[in-house]
């Protein structure tokens, strides 16, 4: 079998999986939402942290919420890091540095899990599990709170509790109760399919242990130590729950990690199915699954585009070493082939994932300009776990606002009118993140520091720094693997980057929310625009590849097309 069919065979496979989970998970994620029962653990959990899940919420309530809570868990990992030389099962590691455990602290809470270190060389068992492994959990189920939040502020019309049977219409503002949405996320969804994926990644031979720092070999007359870990579990949740990061500094390409092709595909399974079903999840919330279809061929169409544009890419090889390798197989392993690894790059870079099997420095010019530009559409082609589908609605408010202008009438979304309050809230929301990337990295070239930490001068070390602040701010968390990021100037500013990326969105998409719900629905007339039918995901699909994609040009411009056609 050739290596271009054995990578278009995965993708069929992967599709197919992916389809067939569709309905069963995306339906029952809507039930656990609009639950009025708490189940007796989730009792115990709100009684411990004080919190009254009945209560409703306005959208600067839930906010408040979001932001205590992850300020909290930025204090705690930070300090649970300061801390690490005391602590039992160690491994002798030291406690991190200031800078860096503010830098983790960061990437952890904000879904980023960036990581300016070799895990394998500086986090102990008890900084892994109970401090990096546990925000793997909250962090992702903080990002699918705000998505219901949003889904909620459109289906304002219907109570939530009712909203699967059909409720009686309703105009509170009220968004539901972000502590239960956290809990019932984390309870409900997230902790029952980490246990089963890490079950399957343990039985197809990733490890799962306490062990200590023990000699695996000997290699060219020296030695090679490894410490074991706690790494299915961890790598189960990391994919699931799109937040990246790992136990070893070679991530998803260490076989302790992602042993077979098997493993691979499994692994990107887990990244993509629970954004790709969270569009089912609306569906059923606003009473029309054809909502949640049309928003899901705009993700499947964008992310199979990347995946061919990828794989043509990597497998265009002219030179003689090119082709006898069968493809760009630099940076690759070859368990995996250029196909398995284009996969999991365009599936980590268009979700807010950040894990790699490959090193995106090394793929030709026009393949890291593909991985970047996933990063820059905002991460919605599934994009993270509920950040993936506020950030696709967002979207889905301008195209239907521009539309409005072609047409001469009142924009409409599912029955609420797009006026000057949510356009300012969307356009906010679009702006914030490539101000962050673009300010960020003509800073670092203009400084004369941070250039110290790139290793290769030129269009491709301008393309590392671009790329490390896209991952940054895009909450990603994966690296072009070039770059030196383990520096007080790189951690301090991506750190600040991943916390104003993904919390001032947030502020916006709760504001948004927050007027929706407030609005009485209009009702459909002949003139609506139907945003169920292909002629919206085209429009759609369009709006995302000019508005957002267009941002970046001149950025793109200098770094990976000018490396790709040199």
């Amino acid at each position: 079998m050739g290596p271009v069919l054995a990578g278009i065979l995965q993708l069929i496979a992967l599709v197919a999986a992916l389809a067939l989970v569709h309905v069963p998970l995306g339906t029952w994620m809507a039930r656990v939402y609009c639950a009025d029962r708490h189940w007796r653990i989730e009792k115990w959990i709100y009684k411990g942290i004080g919190a009254d899940p009945d209560a409703q919420m306005r959208w600067p309530a839930y906010l408040r919420g979001v932001l205590a809570f992850s300020a909290i868990g930025v204090l705690f990992l930070y300090a649970l890091q300061r801390i690490q030389g005391v602590l039992p099962g160690s491994l002798g590691f030291s406690s991190i540095a200031p800078a860096q455990a503010f830098n983790t602290a960061a990437s952890f809470v904000t879904n980023t899990n960036w990581q300016s270190y070799a895990g394998e060389q500086a986090m102990g068992h008890v900084v892994q599990t109970a401090g990096l492994a546990v925000q793997n959990f909250v962090s992702a189920a903080v990002g699918m709170a705000v998505a219901i939040a949003l889904v909620r502020g459109f289906a304002a019309s219907r109570t939530f509790a009712s909203a699967l049977a059909g409720g009686a219409a309703t105009r509170t503002g009220e968004l539901g109760n972000f502590w239960a949405d956290l809990v019932r996320g984390t309870v409900r969804v997230l902790v029952p399919l980490a246990a089963v994926a890490a079950v399957v990644l343990v039985a197809c031979g990733v490890i799962q242990n306490f062990s200590g720092i023990h000699e695996v070999g000997r290699f060219l007359g020296g030695t090679q130590q490894w410490n074991g870990g706690a790494v299915a579990s961890q790598e189960a949740i990391k994919e699931l729950g799109t937040n990246g990061g790992g136990y070893f500094n070679a991530n998803s390409a260490h076989p302790f990690e992602n042993p077979t092709p098997f493993t691979n595909l499994f692994e990107i399974f887990l990244i993509l199915v629970i954004p790709f079903s969270l569009t089912r999840t609306f569906g059923v919330l606003v009473g029309n699954v054809r909502q949640g279809y049309a928003i899901l061929a705009t993700m499947a169409t964008l992310w199979v585009g990347f995946v061919a544009l990828m794989m043509g890419t990597e497998f265009a090889h002219h030179e003689g070493a090119l082709q006898v390798a069968g493809g760009a197989m630099e940076g690759k392993e070859v368990r995996f082939g250029v196909g398995g690894s284009s996969l999991f790059a365009v599936s980590t870079t268009l979700t807010s994932t950040g894990a790699v099997d490959s090193f995106h420095s090394s793929y030709t010019g026009l393949g890291g300009g593909i991985t970047m530009l996933g990063m820059m559409l905002g991460e919605i082609a599934p994009g993270g776990v509920g950040s993936g589908l506020y950030g696709t609605l967002v979207l889905a408010v301008v195209a239907v606002f521009i539309a409005g202008l072609m047409v001469g009438r009142t924009p409409e979304y599912l029955g609420k009118k797009i006026g000057a309050r949510e356009i300012k809230a969307a356009a906010a929301y679009i702006l914030i993140t490539p101000a962050l990337v673009l300010v960020l990295t003509a800073l670092s070239m203009a400084l004369p520091t941070p250039p110290h930490s790139v290793l290769n001068p030129g269009a491709h070390g301008f393309s590392e720094v671009l790329y490390a602040f896209t991952s940054a701010a895009n909450n990603n968390g994966s690296a072009f693997a070039g770059l030196n990021a383990n520096t007080d100037w790189f951690n301090t500013t991506t750190g600040l980057a991943m916390l104003l990326g993904r919390f001032l969105p947030m502020v916006f998409v709760l504001a948004l929310a927050g007027s929706l719900a407030r609005q009485q629905p209009v009702p459909v007339t002949a003139g609506t625009l139907r945003t169920d039918k292909p002629l919206f995901t085209g429009l759609l699909t369009g709006a995302i590849l000019i508005i957002v994609g267009l941002t970046y040009f001149p950025a793109l411009a200098l770094g990976p097309l000018a490396e790709g056609l040199a």
